[in-house]
């Protein structure tokens, strides 16, 4: 059994999926339970923010489409779940 390798894409929406996560807006993978953890989400985000600068220029149209709209609709969480505590 082989299994493909990562790709830039894959990458991000992990790091995507771990801050919804953080920001109750999906289950946690072990407990199953949603819960809000607004350190660990802007952690989150910030480290997705540290990789679009530091890959600036290197993505294709498709990956910098991507990335662009998941940190809008990250952070729009982000300012919603920040509202809600």
């Amino acid at each position: 059994m082989t299994e493909d390798p990562i790709n830039f894409t894959a990458f991000i929406l992990g790091l995507a999926s771990s801050t919804l996560i953080h920001l109750g807006a999906a289950p946690h993978p072990e407990t199953g339970a949603a819960s809000v953890e607004l350190t660990l989400a802007q952690q989150s985000l910030s480290l997705l923010e540290m990789l679009r600068a530091k890959t600036k220029g290197n993505l294709d149209a498709e990956e910098e489409k991507l990335f662009a709209n998941l940190l809008t609709e990250l952070r729009l969480r982000y300012v919603d779940a920040s509202k809600n505590k």
